[in-house]
């Protein structure tokens, strides 16, 4: 067994792959992590400090004749990135050509009735870049994909990064300006009907999260 501290940048699947295991609900369902899956709810939306247990690894033999070939198949599960594009009015772009960059490697895409654009990454990516082009979203978008780093939604530093996703513009996440962050909470409370204070108590951080998909 050993323990594994999260570092910004981890995610549940990058550490499984760190730790040579297949797939990673052997370590979020062994039952050492039940606390961590009870406090963070998403595997892949962890918190620098976090303590995630590695199990040890169970063996496991097969009987197979000499002299033959013998064929044997792991788990895989497919890892996804996911966006959402959305207009001023938080209607969907759909249909938008687009084109994502990962780790050197460039996918065209096209975004889908709800404004969903997906692909499969590897385990080891850490940023990526998508470029929307302009004849279906409002404007060109040149957005640069931070992945793994966004914090729980509990944290100051998550609720900043939700609403600079979603539009309200909450100031840069490496500098601390209250009256920014408090006039983006105001402005997301006022469009979706939640008491404004400015606040960023539990029924906005339900409502924050909601809306940003995780």
């Amino acid at each position: 067994m050993a323990i594994h501290t999260v570092r910004q940048g981890d995610y549940l699947s990058k550490i499984t792959k760190q730790y040579g295991f297949a797939d990673w609900q052997t370590i979020w369902n062994d039952p050492q992590n039940a606390d961590l899956k009870q406090k963070r709810k998403n595997p892949n939306v962890l918190y620098p400090g976090d303590q995630v247990v590695i199990p040890d690894k169970d063996g496991k033999q097969e009987s197979g004749a000499t002299g033959q070939r013998h064929r044997f198949t792991s788990k895989h599960r497919k890892l996804m990135l996911r966006l959402v594009l959305k207009d001023l009015d938080f209607k969907p772009v759909a249909n938008a050509k687009c084109v994502l960059h990962v780790d050197g490697q460039k996918f065209e895409l096209t975004s889908q009735a709800d404004g969903l654009v997906e692909h499969e990454i590897q385990p080891t990516a850490v940023e990526a870049r998508l470029l929307v082009d302009a004849a279906k979203a409002p404007i060109t978008l040149n957005v640069p994909i931070a992945i793994g780093k966004l914090d729980p939604v509990d944290t100051p530093s998550g609720q900043k990064a939700r609403l600079n996703n979603l539009g309200y513009f909450a100031g840069p996440l490496e500098e601390n300006d209250d009256a920014l962050f408090e006039s983006a909470v105001e402005e997301f409370q006022c469009d979706h009907k939640l008491t404004v204070d400015g606040k960023c108590g539990p029924m906005t951080q339900a409502r924050l999260k909601d809306i940003h998909g995780c």
